[in-house]
């Protein structure tokens, strides 16, 4: 069974990360305030980024790696896919490290 990872941009700027065999239904259960109790009470939310898998096991664990990202971090990946933030944690620790 397909499935795919989803991320939704809430009335509060705040970002939601998803995974679902059934992308249609479950943006509705979101939108009627039914899909989490995050998203229930940060609507509106809007679609902001989402691909389709071939199994649902990969649209999963898709989810669980974005759901481990910074905010800023999920905002590059939404504008600029993977490329967007290859290196990003390499990057972050150096920033860190050197002070600036």
């Amino acid at each position: 069974m397909g499935g795919y990872t989803y991320i939704l941009e809430c009335a509060d700027g705040t970002y939601y990360v998803g995974s679902t065999a059934d992308l249609e239904r479950r943006l509705q259960e979101h939108a009627d305030g039914e899909g989490s109790a995050y998203t229930a009470c940060r609507l509106p939310l809007t679609l902001v980024w989402c691909d389709q898998f071939s199994r649902i096991d990969e649209a999963f664990r898709l989810e669980k790696r974005l759901q481990g990202w910074s905010h800023a971090k999920r905002k590059a990946f939404i504008e600029g896919g993977m490329d967007a933030v290859k290196g990003w944690s390499a990057r972050e620790r150096k920033l860190r490290t050197s002070g600036h």
